[in-house]
């Protein structure tokens, strides 16, 4: 460790704008679903491994639909690719709402991950190029720490109005309806940012063909360079078992809710969102400091790699902790270790996009971006798979266990060499 800060100068303007990626994020995260997705699957009647197959054929989705985005944005401009991408999210929340069979659900969750594949991508090099046109782009960690942070309080906010729906209607479903309201509003947000944040625009003239040939050059010219691929493969890892394992948290939750004598008087719905809203929202307001902090942690290292190392080997050793103690008959003691999954998600986060962006030839950096993101949904789709097939055999506790113990190993075999040399895409 290095008492030597990473950067001497750690302060940005929080001007305009600034409040505008905030509050983007704040909004898009007043997903009142999000909380309680995985019980509205299960309360449809869905097994663990049929729960698994929507969540991976989400992350494919979003995987192959990234391509044509580039395309749109290209074309468009990124401010009018965000609009569509908010109109697919309103379109899905009201096939969700509707949806009484599994190909409705799968269809609903097709036009969320053209939406998600629209926006994620498209809104960080905004945000990217902001930082370049007003020379701060040493600060990315610290910057994008904040604007996330942004975002976990939205999330926990989310949460205690969620709850108080769930709570009303005594169902799931009517939460997807309200999130189009806070939809609606960042789609406005975005129509006000400056066109300077458009991006390039080049046309029509390339085709859809010439994507996916670009985006397999820069994987296989990633694959060519085995530290580049590394550094995309380690930060991809953490995100995509986060992303498979997060909702897993619900089902725990809710056994956590049935057991509470002080709640007995209370239906089981409403016990589920009491419980689940709280500790959801204080959840998510932890992560807010979480990645809030990100910058000053990576400040104390003269490099990532360690804090990127040690965070990807705790927090898949809280997920085995966590899956243990359900196995145990222990839910409310298997919740803690859950929640530091999602506190070392927002932790490194920042400090993994950093490091991947800060090492490679800027002509360079849109591609290592696109097959980082491209690596993420890969793993999270591989692991949603893994972890629904393994839960439903072997139950939530053996499930979550096995998928840890393997990304474990895997995190262990592709760890980040402790140095500071550029890593560079050809």
């Amino acid at each position: 460790m290095s008492s030597q800060p990473r950067s001497q100068d750690r302060s940005f303007s929080r001007n305009l704008q600034y409040y505008k990626f905030c509050a983007y994020g704040f909004l898009k995260n007043l997903r009142f679903y999000e909380p309680f997705l995985m019980l509205f699957f299960l309360e449809k009647g869905l097994s663990y491994a049929q729960i698994g197959g929507l969540y991976a054929a989400r992350e494919i989705f979003i995987n192959v639909m990234e391509i044509p985005s580039g395309l749109m944005a290209d074309a468009l401009g990124r401010r009018m690719t965000m609009a569509v991408s908010f109109l697919a999210y309103i379109g899905s929340f009201v096939v969700f709402y509707f949806a009484a069979d599994y190909w409705l659900l799968f269809a609903a969750m097709a036009a969320y991950a053209f939406g998600d594949a629209f926006r994620t991508g498209t809104h960080k090099a905004m945000i990217f190029d902001y930082l370049n046109s007003r020379g701060w782009k040493h600060l990315r960690t610290h910057y994008y720490g904040h604007t996330r942070s942004w975002s976990q309080r939205g999330a926990g906010v989310s949460a205690l109005i969620a709850a108080a729906l769930v709570f009303h209607h005594r169902s799931y479903a009517p939460v997807f309806l309200f999130t189009i309201i806070p939809y609606v509003l960042d789609l406005i947000l975005i129509m006000t940012y400056p066109a300077n944040l458009d991006g390039p625009r080049h046309g029509s003239n390339r085709t859809v063909r010439d994507e996916f040939a670009a985006v397999i050059g820069s994987l296989i010219a990633s694959m060519r360079n085995p530290a580049a691929l590394r550094a995309i493969s380690n930060q991809a890892l953490y995100s995509g078992y986060y992303k498979a394992c997060k909702d897993y948290l619900q089902p725990i939750l809710k056994s956590v809710a049935l057991s509470l004598p002080l709640l007995a008087a209370l239906a089981g719905e409403e016990r589920t969102a009491v419980v689940t809203g709280l500790v959801y929202s204080l959840l998510y307001f932890a992560t807010a400091a979480a990645a809030r902090r990100s910058g000053n942690l990576a400040d104390r290292y003269a490099g990532l790699a360690i804090p990127l190392n040690a965070t990807l080997l705790i927090g898949v050793g809280f997920g085995l902790l966590s899956g243990a103690f359900q196995r145990l008959g222990l839910p409310a003691i298997a919740v803690m270790p859950f929640v530091g999954i999602y506190l070392l998600e927002n932790l490194r986060k920042p400090m993994g996009i950093a490091y991947v962006s800060e090492r490679m030839n800027e002509e360079s950096l849109a591609s290592a971006l696109s097959v980082e993101s491209q690596a993420e949904t890969l793993f999270a789709a591989l692991i949603a798979l893994l972890l629904g097939l393994f839960s439903s055999l072997f139950g939530l506790g053996i499930g979550l266990m096995l998928v840890s113990a393997l990304c474990g190993l895997t995190g262990y075999l592709i760890r980040l060499p402790v140095e500071d040399a550029p890593l560079e895409l050809p």
